[in-house]
Parts: structure tokens; sequence; C-alpha cells
């Protein structure tokens, strides 16, 4: 909200599945829960591809080539209607079919033929011609006597008018007028009865049979078997694989739908545009969205200590040591000179009371207890009655499994070579837990495996009684008990007053593991 009201375009974005509390929130204060976002990674939607390059199926053979000409490639998407796409036209393809003079069929438009001719219309009757092409360069009686006419030819002839006549009565589908000759009124009159299409063209006859074929439909030339297309969503480093295996120049885009979106040019994927991102409450690879590497940060906002990631050039960082992102995001507005809205207030009033536990965390400063009390005027909240309802809603684990509950707040971590991952249950039932905690070990082992963690550890706190209860995995017993003092330490060990993760357990962890 803060950055559109400042003029930068963006949307919010999670990147995991919100908690029962957070939900609770933005229901509370009737706000959309914000979108999932899978990765980052380059796609191919992000590389500066040729949009929109592409050409109807009925264009004519000659204004594809001027088209792929006039854009300097040596290929183009073909399209149907809706931009459906049909197939690929290459240079190859489409010159050796202009070097084919055996080219005695024609498929195409009234106005192909037209356009491809520099012709005039004298009679039309149909938008779309078919036919034999033939020329009538025998002279008149030979070729009366010879020929047999029909409605399936397209005859190209100059100024033979018994040919003409004869043409226009046996009811040819298309003649050809070539050097601006006239044709006389009374075989214009017959052609008008047989519905004979007619063209004049400026062009002399060799020139014109020599240009005719140019006005087929391009559909003509589309070959049967399937091109190599790639997808407006498919990953770069995924199509550069595929790429190197095809060794093809062009590749049309294909969109939802079979739509076709343009043209990429092996010789043009280095011109990418990175997704633009601003990290909020993080600032470690780890615990950020897959793919961050291949985007470019902008900005990180964050109250955590600082953590691996590393950009090419300067950015905004505001880190505070305060017990909430959302302390610092209050200043960011009072800075700015932004009004804070109702809605608004509410969520960073409970963004701070979650990670504070209600001001009652160690990580609680006198900063931010200060902005609670200005949110609450704004929300018109009392912010002790509140959190303990927000708590209520985020404290169930009715329906859901074990390995939900031990995803619900999981972060990780790294410490030199190694990576763990915390996670932290917020209750008012801890025995819930503990009850069953050999499903709780299996699970975090099971997680410890499948994400390649040096050890995993879950924390049960307990926010009546300020304190938290520690599961872990067999690979971090050595570690806990160093860390904590403790003597062959039991799975369930309590740890009064351990509130915070963050400022309580993982210093004592990073200490032993540097």
């Amino acid at each position: 909200y803060l950055k559109k009201e400042l003029g930068i375009k963006c949307e919010a974005r999670v990147l995991g599945q919100i908690n029962k509390e957070t939900e609770y929130v933005l229901n509370y204060f009737d706000v959309k829960t914000p979108k999932y976002l899978n990765d980052v990674k380059l796609q191919i939607k992000d590389i500066d591809y040729h949009k929109d390059y592409f050409i109807n199926e009925n264009t004519s053979m000659e204004e594809t080539y001027n088209y792929m000409n006039e854009k300097n490639i040596t290929g183009v998407p073909v399209v149907s209607e809706n931009n459906n796409f049909t197939g690929i036209i290459t240079a190859k393809v489409l010159l050796k079919e202009i070097f084919n003079t055996d080219i005695n069929y024609l498929f195409t438009s009234y106005s192909n033929i037209l356009n491809t001719l520099n012709g005039k219309e004298i009679l039309k009757f149909d938008d779309e011609i078919i036919g034999n092409i033939m020329a009538a360069s025998y002279k008149s009686t030979t070729f009366i006597e010879n020929i047999p006419l029909t409605y399936k030819d397209i005859l190209i002839v100059g100024d033979r008018h018994s040919i003409i006549e004869n043409a226009v009565k046996k009811g040819v589908k298309l003649i050809i007028i070539t050097g601006n000759n006239i044709i006389k009124e009374e075989h214009l009159n017959i052609a008008k009865e047989n519905k004979v299409n007619i063209i004049s063209t400026e062009y002399d006859t060799f020139v014109t049979v020599k240009k005719i074929g140019l006005s087929n439909y391009i559909k003509n030339l589309i070959p049967t078997d399937r091109p190599h297309t790639v997808l407006e969503n498919e990953y770069y480093d995924d199509f550069i694989n595929k790429a190197k295996k095809l060794k093809y120049n062009n590749y049309p885009v294909i969109g939802k739908d079979n739509t076709c979106k343009g043209l990429l040019r092996i010789t043009e994927i280095n011109k990418k545009v990175k997704k633009k991102v601003i990290l909020v409450d993080h600032n470690e690879l780890e615990q950020s969205v897959i793919g961050l590497e291949e985007a470019e940060i902008l900005e990180m906002i964050d109250h955590h200590k600082i953590g691996n990631i590393s950009t090419s050039y300067p950015i905004n960082f505001r880190n505070m040591s305060v017990g909430s992102t959302n302390t610092i995001i209050y200043h960011l507005f009072k800075e700015n000179n932004v009004k804070i809205p109702k809605n608004i207030a509410g969520l960073m009033l409970s963004g701070i009371l979650s990670d504070t536990l209600s001001l009652t965390s160690p990580t609680t400063t006198e900063i931010d207890k200060e902005v609670v009390m200005d949110l609450e005027k704004i929300c018109n909240l009392d912010h002790q009655e509140f959190a303990m309802n927000m708590f209520k809603a985020g404290s169930t684990l009715e329906g859901k499994t074990t390995d939900e509950i031990i995803n619900i707040d999981m972060k990780s971590f790294q410490a030199g070579e190694q990576t763990y991952s915390i996670s932290q249950v917020l209750t008012l039932n801890y025995e819930e837990i503990l009850d069953n905690k050999e499903k709780y070990i299996e699970a975090i082992e099971k997680y410890a495996s499948l994400k390649n963690n040096d050890f995993v550890l879950l924390t049960i706190t307990d926010i009546i009684h300020k304190g938290s209860y520690i599961l872990f995995t067999n690979s971090a017993k050595e570690l806990l008990e160093e860390a904590l003092g403790v003597t062959n330490i039991k799975q369930g060990h309590y740890i009064e007053g351990l509130m915070s993760r963050k400022k309580q357990l993982v210093p004592l962890i990073m200490e032993v593991l540097n």
C-alpha cells in the first residue's frame, strides 16, 4: 500500500500458505489474501523477444517475404483467427517455393492477387480464388481448339479477345488481363452473367506468370510436422538446455490456449528483463523465493540479522533492531508523510503483536510499544484484547496434519557450511503436541532428510506461561546440550522464558556452530 501511494507499481505476494492467525487478521480487517509466489526464476516472458511478430495464415507469400525482410527475421509464426498458432514459415521454405518454376495452382484470396499484381478490380464475385493457372501463350485458334477451359481455371491473357470470349462463355474462375488491355463490353456482360472474376494488371504476361504464384496463401506452405515452440511461462534455463540440442534459430512463443505471442530468436536470448522484488521481513536466500538469484532486488526491509544475500549495486536496505518489521514500515509511512488507513494500521498492529507476543517477547523494544499505542488509536482497538483473540484463532491445531503444523512457521538458517531449520508453533494447548511427540519427531526427521538440513528443531511456545518446549532431530542432540548447557537433553525439554526463536535460540546455536 505504501509503495503504491508513492507511485511505485507493485503487488503483495506471500511465499507460503498463510496460517490461521494471519487468516483471522485479514478477515477482521477485510483485506484479500495476497497471491502465492512460487518463484522469480527467469521465464521466456522476461526475455525481450519480438512480441506480436506473426502473420495471418491468409497472408500472401509475397507479403510474408516483405514482412520478414522488413523485420530482418529469418522465420515468422503463422496464426489463424484469434492469433491461434498454426505453424512457422522460414526463409528457407519460402525461398524454395519462390524459386519453384512449376507453380500452376492457386489457392488464395481475390485481394491477395490484386495486391501481388498491383492490379485493378474489374469484376469480383468470389472472395477466395481456387484454380489451375494457365497463360494464353499460343495463337488464339490453337489455344481455343486444344485447351479445354473449365470453372476451375485461372487464365492469364493479354488482348486476345477471341480467347477472352471463349473463357467468359466457359465460366472460368478468374481472368487476368495483362498490360492494362481493355476487355470488350460484350465480353464483360457475358462475364457478369457467368460470374467470372476479372482483374486487370499493368504487368505484361511474362511478369504476371512469374508473380502470380506469390499471391498464394502462406498457409499452403506450412510444414505438416509440428514446429518446435517455446511457452511464454517456460523457464529460461529449461529453454536454453532444449535449444542447445535442437539448434534452431527461430522459436514461436506460445501463451495460453495456443495463442501466439511472438518470435524468439536464439541470437537475442540475452536481452533479459529480470523480475523486480522488494524483500520484506527477511534477507536470507534460504527464507526467500526460489530463483531469487535470477531477480533484481530493489530493496530490503527487515528486523532480523543480516543474512547472505548480496546485490551487484547499492540498494535501499532498512534494518532496525526492533521487534517487528511492521515497526520499521510504520516509520516509513511517517517519513514519507503518507496517512495510514484503518485497515492498513490494523495489519501493521497485528504484525507487531504477533512478532512480540503482544509486547511480552524479549525482542520487544520501547519503539515497538510506542508504535502499538499509535496504531491502536487509528484502529480504535484494545491491543491486548485483540491480541488474545488473534492468538486463539492462530493457535488452534484442529484439522491440521503433523506436517502442516511443523510448517506453520518454519524458517531456515545458514551457519558456515551447515543448514538448519527451526519451526515455532505458538499454542494455548502445548499438551496436544507433546502427547504425540513421537509423530512430530518423525516428521522433522523426514523434513531434514527432504530439505537436506543438518538438523531441525520444533519449538512449542506456551503463550500463557511464556516458555517453550523443544523437539529435535537426533543430529541436533549434542549441539543443543552445548548451546543450552544441558546434560543428556530429552525430547520435549522445557526452556523457561524462551519466546523468541530469533533473539534467544538462534544466537545460542550460532555461537556453537561458529
